[in-house]
């Protein structure tokens, strides 16, 4: 059967010269995946014939038209897709396999189309890349579009399956309206934009796939679309990351963020603080507290508390620390610091108070003398109703677990157990926290210290002998 073959000027005048096989397949895979989206077809196919590959979707079939360098309104309106101008890669990749002598067919419903260098109309002395296109097509009922290639290696078509998200094999970990944080599956992160590689990085925690461009970076990937600039994508990837509130994320980064004092942070926490506030907002609402190298090593009693709450200390760098004080998480509470834990944990504090027939012989022998004792300050104030005892303490201001506490609004002062293992412990501990009582005022002021001093001087007046009739 004989068909009337009609030329079409692919009007290719500038040959991506460094541009290898394997990119001109990506070229024709990722138009097969953006039909594959925009007709919601089948998935497309790759086989190898011998040394021929073929590669299929099973769409609307490809036309002549779409071999025109012009913008494509329906990919442009389509975010999922990546470049929104059909024919431009396609041209592109047309002319770098004809470019390695390789052989073209395409088949369509359409029509069947070759490649042939020939005479530009008109002009005679000029030779340019053309397709041919035959005016009735070889198989009117086949669906999709077939682009056959010979020859072609598996190494070529590796290296071009490569270049997308969907044959890598990398686990999306969160999706956020301006794309996906992937789980990398070597030392090497990709970067790609709606599925298609346009990057590498060597010091990135994540791969990612980009999937809400932004005017640079469709600028950026015009045309080549490999090799993309970081500064092209800095901003997509930081929108990505402050937009996930996922957990699993969140460790991964603050993991990583521990890595500071050694120096081998990975890029999204070395170089992007707001990305590392972020993360400790998110994992906020897990059991762990947020530590500075100081803190872990000057508050021990605090942090043993906490690990035996089942906490997990989290080491953040002190500049992170800071900004982190005056923020909530997303569920409206504050960073759980150590200061914080410490509040936290008093307020849900309850005491196990012991009665005066679970002390031992010599406990209550101690604690009977709490009347005697206050007599050296002049007797119990009228500010304290009662005295308790219990076997647990809150932690006071540093941190430490305390011995003693004196409770304004139940007017009562309670003493921790282990104080009355000896008398100096239990007269020091209730002298204290009675000169709370009495004084009104916190530790380390200077109401307490000079209420604290009168009580050392009428102790010593009155045990010493001194106080006048």
């Amino acid at each position: 059967m004989c068909y009337e073959m009609k030329k079409f000027d692919l009007n290719i005048e500038e040959v991506l010269e460094d541009w290898e096989v394997y990119h001109a397949l990506r070229e024709i895979i990722s138009n097969a995946l953006d039909e594959q989206i925009l007709s919601k077809t089948k998935d497309m196919e790759i086989t190898k014939d011998g040394d021929r590959i073929k590669i299929r979707d099973f769409g609307r079939g490809l036309k002549y038209e779409h071999l025109t360098q012009k913008e494509n309104q329906e990919k442009l309106n389509n975010p999922e897709l990546v470049i929104g101008k059909f024919g431009v890669g396609l041209k592109d990749g047309l002319a770098t396999l004809n470019r390695h002598k390789r052989d073209v067919k395409i088949k369509t419903k359409h029509g069947d189309i070759t490649l042939e260098k020939t005479e530009k109309h008109g002009f005679d002395d000029i030779v340019t890349l053309h397709a041919i296109i035959s005016d009735k097509a070889s198989e009117p009922d086949f669906v999709g579009t077939e682009f056959s290639i010979n020859p072609c290696s598996l190494e070529e078509l590796s290296k071009a399956k490569s270049l997308f998200l969907i044959f890598s094999g990398e686990k999306t970990l969160d999706k956020t309206k301006f794309g996906e944080i992937l789980q990398k599956k070597s030392e090497i992160s990709n970067i790609y934009i709606s599925g298609v590689k346009v990057a590498e990085e060597e010091n990135f925690l994540f791969s990612y796939n980009i999937t809400s461009m932004t005017s640079a970076m469709r600028k950026s990937l015009n045309r080549e679309r490999t090799n993309v600039g970081r500064t092209a994508y800095t901003d997509r990837i930081k929108s990505i990351l402050l937009a996930s509130k996922d957990p699993v994320v969140a460790k991964h980064l603050v993991s990583d963020l521990e890595k500071f004092e050694q120096g081998t942070q990975h890029d999204e926490l070395k170089d992007w603080d707001a990305i590392s506030v972020h993360a400790c907002k998110i994992l906020n609402s897990e059991n762990v507290v947020f530590v500075t190298p100081s803190t872990l090593h000057q508050q021990n009693d605090l942090i043993d508390q906490a690990k035996r709450d089942g906490y997990e200390l989290i080491v953040i760098p002190e500049t992170i620390n800071e900004k982190i004080q005056s923020i909530t998480d997303f569920q409206g509470n504050s960073i759980r610091d150590l200061s914080q834990y410490r509040d936290e944990f008093n307020e849900s504090f309850e005491f196990d108070f012991v009665s005066i027939k679970e002390l031992t012989d010599s406990e209550r022998e101690v604690f009977s003398h709490k009347n005697e004792i206050l007599k050296l300050i002049g007797g119990k104030p009228k500010q304290v109703n009662e005295i308790k005892i219990s076997e647990t303490m809150r932690l006071d201001s540093s941190g430490f677990n305390a011995v003693g506490l004196w409770q304004p609004a139940e007017n009562r002062i309670i003493i921790k157990r282990s104080q009355l293992s000896n008398l100096n412990l239990f007269a020091g501990t209730l002298l204290h926290e009675t000169a709370h009582a009495t004084s009104g005022a916190s530790d380390v002021s200077r109401e307490f210290e000079l209420e604290l001093t009168r009580f050392l001087g009428k102790t010593a007046t009155k045990s010493g002998g001194l106080e006048r009739s």
